[in-house]
Order: structure tokens, then sequence, then C-alpha cells
């Protein structure tokens, strides 16, 4: 956008209703006093319950019913987040509309406590509407004044400013997409801010207490127009020849004429000619190539029209059934009749193509019952795979109780593994207020179904199964209270360790033995009976998480890791997909010996992982200089190829390779050598996947994650080991690119979800991910592609490239 253009939409053309969201309270609540119900001795002890009052006001009245929000009592960090939608809409909004929000406490009964109200308008001084969050300060014990002018701003005074509030407004500017996005220097910045925040609470110590809203933001700016009136430019165009761009709002929009031809056209080829149409040559090869493309593709007006002409010639054909449910024009009655009626005959799809339809395009409830029928073929084993992505379609189903929601349920109470993590799945997702009832009510159906079993899977009857879930929540809560006790010990890591040990062995003795054996969260089909605490420790990391050794009910040990304080969402995402792609490798009879480890989020900011033997790269050089000599260690051979037995360095190449497809596809960033493991039997694999989808903190980022030094362990460029390193790299990539289709349907399922790199910008993640799989290039081409990224990335390991050399020495660094 040039500096002198300016593109704009008027706000009476804006046929929406009026939305923003309540997002939360910041400060401290003050004292509430109720003279005719005196002191009372208990109310200290009360959580205030709070909810907003939302009334709009256009020049100085009432105007439409007040709206009020859900009761929050969530401790002092009052956090509503929730979307208000008024009756009026923005194109009848007047100069003059404002917002008025008062906060009621009801905790004490029938009286309503009155906390305070402020008072937005809605369009500034340059008539453009209000965007994004908005921090207003309350007046305490006032409600919120609606007249004009109003005796209740939430503005904050300009001399009352300080160094937060500018950094706030800098901040609604980014989340509005006009502040560019420089993803590692945004890291360091939201660093600072946090710093900053600190030091001007601890500075001020405020006693003000502010509501933050959210306002909806459009595409482009909106500027006030009344009904009827013609926009008048805010300062005269001046006689010289410069060009004035003006934004046409009509842009992007449906063209009227086209739209209406087309449903002419298909209008006349909806009758019973249809059904003997054949396409020509040309038309063949074009719907062949429309066949080809993603799910991600959108298909323009002719390319859906010429599906549609041919849908019943299509009929044999699988894989044009989700494209041609993407033709129909839902809004038509007998167009979307029809479709269902070929739906219903049409040749039966693949899972991996039934996942798309199971996302957010697709708002039919017969299509996306369809879609669960055919989730009904796959063995349980396959549906394990997908689950985490079915819980999030859940989001997208139009009722509560649906046919996916009932799909899950019934499938986990024959499987405990199912049911415990979809249990874990769906219990993560409960902090989202959009969606907590849709969640709530397959957990509550899970609940209800199990409770009602004569017989599980294992044996027990329902009531033993479900409570040995619920055993769970409760081990994790523990888990919680020791790391908050272990924390909070001075000194370092050891005293750390011996303060765990203490604790397991003395206040919490019984966590050493169960009473009754809990199924483990990462592996619920294993029962475990108590942790060992001399076998247990805490790595030395800011968070201190957890190494815990618990003993199975067969007489061994299972070791898992416990995390608290960090979001292992991601990385329980980027396993699943790892485990996925070994799947899909071993299905092409190609064993790379990944190692997929367990990963289970069982909050927030909480989860567990499984423990693998194994040592760091960087501390493996540290130690023995190279990889060579390390596994020359454990796997010694003087016959062997560099000293090492040649199924040891079989092992070793294979992984190598499995993980560098695989980083480069999900665009894995801020690889070091410290999350790169090695197993004493040779395997290579990595941890820590806080940056995907292209993300990384780090500049010049190579476009393998290949290292010198595992390079070297292969014999150098030129040997025949590396040689063969290539060639399990191309099989892998092309073995990858055939299932691209579902991996990227799992992604879009994932689209709603609050993992922070996808949920930044879903879109352009997904394409990102397309893009790596190279769709435009056949097999063979394919190869090529990915032999020069690897020499391209290899090459700049060795020195004809000092330059290059050192900028990705540094990375690895």
């Amino acid at each position: 956008m040039s500096g002198n253009e300016f593109r704009f939409f008027l706000s009476y053309d804006i046929n929406l209703p009026v939305t923003f969201r309540i997002e939360r309270l910041e400060g401290s609540l003050p004292p509430v006093e109720f003279p005719d119900s005196g002191i009372d001795p208990a109310a200290e002890e009360r959580r205030a319950e709070l909810y907003v009052e939302c009334v709009l006001c256009m020049d100085g009245a009432p105007f439409g019913l007040p709206m009020r929000t859900r009761l929050e009592t969530n401790g002092s960090a009052y956090c509503w987040n929730e979307l208000i939608t008024l009756s009026t809409k923005y194109r009848d909004l007047g100069r003059y509309s404002q917002l008025a929000l008062t906060v009621w406490d009801v905790s004490h009964g029938k009286n309503e406590g009155l906390i305070g109200g402020a008072t937005i308008p809605l369009f500034n001084s340059k008539l453009q509407l209000k965007t994004g969050k908005q921090k207003l300060r309350l007046w305490l014990g006032k409600v919120a004044d609606g007249s004009f002018p109003t005796t209740t701003p939430g503005k904050v005074p300009r001399h009352e400013r300080g160094e937060l509030e500018r950094l706030e407004k800098l901040l609604n500017k980014y989340e509005r997409g006009q502040i560019q996005r420089v993803d590692w220097l945004d890291w360091l910045t939201f660093k600072a801010m946090e710093k900053i925040k600190g030091l001007e609470s601890s500075k001020t110590g405020s006693s003000h207490l502010y509501l933050v809203v959210d306002f909806c933001s459009f595409e482009h700016r909106v500027v006030f127009q009344e009904s009827g009136a013609n926009f008048v430019l805010p300062s005269p165009i001046s006689s010289t020849n410069e060009l004035v761009i003006v934004w046409d709002p009509e842009v992007g929009k449906i063209n009227p004429s086209e739209h209406k031809q087309l449903k002419l056209a298909r209008s006349l080829t909806r009758g019973i000619i249809d059904k003997d149409l054949k396409p020509s040559n040309n038309e063949r090869k074009s719907i062949q190539r429309i066949l080809k493309y993603p799910p991600t593709r959108y298909l323009s007006g002719d390319e859906k029209q010429l599906l549609w002409k041919f849908r019943f010639s299509l009929m044999t054909e699988k894989r044009a059934l989700t494209k041609f449910l993407r033709c129909v024009e839902w809004s038509d009655v007998q167009e979307a009749k029809q479709a269902l009626e070929l739906m219903g005959k049409w040749e039966t799809i693949d899972v991996s193509d039934a996942l798309e339809l199971l996302s957010p395009l697709f708002e039919s409830e017969e299509v996306r019952a369809y879609a669960v029928s055919v989730l009904e073929r796959a063995d349980d084993e396959e549906l394990q795979c997908y689950l985490l992505q079915l819980v999030q379609a859940l989001r997208f189903e139009r009722t509560d109780k649906s046919r996916l929601s009932q799909f899950l349920v019934q499938r986990s109470l024959n499987n405990i593994e199912l049911a415990s993590f979809l249990r874990w799945y769906v219990a993560v997702e409960f902090y989202d207020h959009g969606y907590t009832k849709r969640f709530y009510c397959t957990h509550e159906l899970l609940e209800e179904n199990m409770m009602k079993l004569q017989a599980g899977p294992d044996g027990e009857d329902g009531f033993k199964l479900w409570q040995s879930l619920v055993r769970q929540t409760e081990l994790t809560a523990q888990l919680c209270s020791i790391m908050r006790d272990v924390r909070n010990v001075r000194g370092n890591t050891q005293k750390k360790i011996e303060k765990l040990r203490q604790l397991l062995s003395g206040l919490l003795s019984e966590l050493t033995y169960f009473e009754e054996p809990i199924r483990s969260p990462l592996a619920p089909s294993l029962l475990i009976t108590g942790i060992v605490p001399s076998e247990s420790s805490i790595f030395k990391s800011a968070l201190h998480p957890l190494r815990l050794t618990f003993r199975t009910q067969t007489g061994g040990t299972s070791k898992i890791i416990f995390k608290k304080g960090d979001d292992i969402r991601q990385d329980q995402l980027v396993v699943q997909m790892v485990s996925l792609m070994d799947r899909l490798l071993k299905l092409e009879n190609l064993d790379l010996h990944l190692t997929p480890y367990k990963v289970l989020a069982t909050g927030q900011d909480e989860g567990m992982l499984e423990f693998i033997p194994s040592r760091s790269l960087a501390q493996i050089l540290s130690e023995h200089r190279s990889i060579t000599s390390y596994l020359q260690k454990f796997h010694p051979d003087d016959r062997g190829p560099f000293g090492i037995t040649a199924t040891c360095l079989e092992t070793f190449i294979k992984s190598c390779a499995g993980y560098s497809v695989i980083t480069y596809i999900l665009g894995i960033g801020d690889r070091h050598l410290d999350n790169l493991l090695l197993r004493d039997d040779g395997r290579m694999f990595h941890v820590d996947f806080g940056f995907i989808l292209g993300r990384d903190p780090k500049p010049f980022p190579p476009p393998m994650k290949l290292c010198k030094e595992m390079v070297e362990a292969m014999g150098g460029a030129e040997s025949q080991y590396y040689t063969r390193f290539k060639s399990y790299c191309c099989e892998a990539y092309n073995i990858l690119r055939k299932s691209s289709n579902l991996i990227l349907n799992l992604f879009h399922l994932m689209a709603g979800s609050n993992i922070p790199d996808i949920a930044s910008d879903p879109e352009k993640g997904i394409l990102k991910l397309q893009e790596k799989f190279r769709l435009d290039l056949d097999d063979e081409a394919a190869i090529h592609f990915f032999q020069d990224l690897i020499n391209e990335s290899v090459s700049a390991l060795f020195p004809q490239m000092v330059e290059t050399i050192h900028r990705w020495a540094q990375y690895w660094r």
C-alpha cells in the first residue's frame, strides 16, 4: 500500500451486528460494602462472582436491550473471554454511539455489589471505528454513564499514561496486522515487554481497575457514514494531477450477475439429461487435474461448474467426492438434496479423505455424519493416529452431542487406550470457553456410558475403569504439588533432588506404593503401582522437570518426565506426526528406526513425556570428540565400517534420514546439538519442538537440519554410506508425498486449536506445509529436488563456502 493510499469501508455498508469480546479484569478488586446486611465475617472468604453489563447508547440514550456476560468466579484473574453480539448493526450506528460497561458482583446473595463502570465511544475523532483491544479504566462505585459527554470515560488521561500504555497501544496495532511480523525479533520484544510490565506494576502499585475489551477488526478501516449521506473526504483534493486511490468495498464479494448465471446453468444441468453426459478428452484432463489438487486448494467457478456438470460420471471415482461436495450450493434446497442423494451412492472414499469432510469447510450435518460412517471402518490403531485431530473437529460440529462425539465415545468403550487419551484430549480443551460446553458434553457422554459397562475391555466393570482414569488426574495434581515444593527449595539441583526423594519417602509416602494400581497416562494398558524414590530425579533446567521411575504391576519399571510451566501441546502434535509418518513408511516396507516417544499434555502448562535413555550430541561430542567414537564404545567391530558394527551404522544412517525428511516437511526450527539425542543402539532422534512450520528464533536457518558431525559419522560427503543416506531420504520423501492429503487434512483440523505456531496464522502455516511437499513435481523430479536440497545444506558445512559456514555454524551453536 502506498503512502497516499487509504483503503476503507463505510459503516453504512456493513450489514453485520456489532460484535466485541469482553476479555478480563486487571487490578485488585475494591472491598464491597452492603449497608443493609452489615459486615459479614465470612465475606473475605467468599470469592467475588462478577458479570459485565453492556449497554449500547446512541446520542446519550440507551439503545436496545442490555447484554450480560456469564458469571466469573475464577480467583483474582477474572477472565470472561466472552463474545458479545448486539442486535444493532454497524450500519445503524450514529456518530456519537458509545458502549457503557458496568461490572457487578453478586457473591453476596440478593444484594448486587457495584464494582465500577466505564464508557467508550465506538468512533474516534477521525470518524474511524475503533478496533482491536481497548483497556478501559473503571470508575469505582459508579454505573457506566451513556450520556454525551459521559462522566465515566474509560480512556486513561494522557498525563497518567506510562510506558506500559504506549507498548499496549503498539501491541494492539501489531495484533491488527499494522506492524510487520518478524518472528525472532517479536519474541525478544515480547520478552522485554514482560520485564517492563513487571517493573511498572512494582513501581506504581496502582489501585486502579481496568477492563480489557476486544473490538472486531475488519480487513480495512471502517469510516462513519450516516444513512443516505454522501461521504465527504476530510481534506479537499488539491488541483494537481495526483491520483487519489479509493478502496471499493465490493472487491472480493460475489458478482451478482455471475452468481445468477451459475444458478441458471445449474438449473439447466440438474435434470435427467446430466446422467448421460460424458466429458470430452480436454474436459477429462481438466477434471483429473482438479482431482489432484491438495485439500487446501480453492476451486474456481468454472472448475466447480465442470465437476457439477459431470457429477454422475464421476460417481465411480472416490477421490472426486470431496471436490464435488465443495461445488454444491448448500443454500439451494433442491441442489443440496440431490447432492446428498448422490453422496450415498458414490464410491466409498478413503479414511484420509473422510477427515477433510470434518473440517470447518463442511457444515452440513449429513456430510459430517457420512464422514463418521467412513471412519467406522478404521481399526483402533489407525483411529488412535487421528484421535487428537478428531477431538479438535468437535469444535466445528453444530450440536453438542454430535454423531462424531457419539462415535468417539462408543469406540473408546472397547479400548482403554482410546478412552484414556480421549478423556485427556477433551479435558485439556476445557479452558477454551467458546467450546467448553461441546467438549464437556463429550466428557459427560464418555463417563455416562463407561459407568454403564458391565464388563470393560480388560474384564473390569465400567465403574472401576472410570475410577482408574480419574486417579490419573489425582496423580498429576499431586505431581504438580511436588514440583511447587521442590522449586521453593533454595540451593542447587542436588538439594532439590534430595527434597524430592524426601517428599516421596515421607509426607507423600502414599505415592511410593499406591493403594490400587493406576493406569499410566502415557500407556493406559500399563498398570503402575508406585514411584521409586531412589531412582527419581530432577533435570537441571529452569523449569526443573521431574524424572520419575514407576513400578509396574508386572514387576518392571516405567520412566517418565513430568513438566509444569511449559505448554507441550505442540510437542504432542509433532510427536504424533512422527508416529504417523513412521507408520506410513513401515506400510511401504521402509523402517527408518525412528523414536516416536510418547507425549501427553495434561493441562495448558503441564504434561508427561516418555523418558528414553540417551545422550545429547553436545554431551557426546564434548566427551568423545565424535559420534563414531561414541558408537565404537557400545558396538565395536574391527572388521566393520569405522570400527562399528554394520547394523549399528545402518541404524544411525536410517534414523538420520528419517528425521531429516520429517523436520524438513514440518518446518521444525531451533535445532541445536542439545536437542538432538542419540541412543546406544545408534538411533538418533529430535526433542523440544517449540518452533514448527518454518518458524525459527535464529536468523539464517539451514534448509535441512543436518549438522556436519552427522555427515562425518557417515564417512563424509563422498562416502558410500552418505550416498545411502541420501537414497533413504529421497525414498522416504516420495512415500510421505503420497500421503500429503492425509497430513494436510490433519493439520487443517488443528486450525482452531490454541497450539502457538498454528493459532498465530493457521492458513499461512498449512500453506507452508503444503509447499514442502512440492506437489507440482513427479517422483523423479522430487528426487532431484531433495538431493539438491541435501547438497545445498551439506556444501555449506565445508570450507568452500566460508561465509555460509560462519552463518550456519552460528545457528548450530
